[in-house]
């Protein structure tokens, strides 16, 4: 009847303690969840939209750009990878 088993025993418990329970992601992507929606959103608007620029003239239907506006286009392409890289850089710090 001797001792007590290590997940009955709080303070010498063998577990890592993890923090408070929080964000599903904050483990699973170690710990701060926003760099990485930084950089899904950079990359998603710059590379959306060198892929909008780079598409094939189709017919156009009433009311519709035949293309993009390009100076509009690189200003989010510029935008997107300023966030992109910078929540990239954020990631690398840690």
């Amino acid at each position: 009847m001797g001792g007590a088993s290590p997940e009955s025993d709080v303070a010498g418990s063998s577990r890592p303690d993890h923090g408070e329970p929080g964000l599903l992601g904050a483990d699973l992507l170690g710990g701060d969840p926003l760099p990485w929606l930084v950089l899904a959103v950079g990359a998603a608007l710059s590379l959306g939209t060198v892929f909008a620029l780079l598409r094939g003239e189709g017919d156009p239907d009433e009311g519709e750009l035949a293309r993009p506006p390009f100076a509009r286009s690189v200003v989010m392409i510029v935008i997107g990878l300023v966030a992109a890289v910078w929540a990239l850089a954020s990631l690398i710090k840690g």
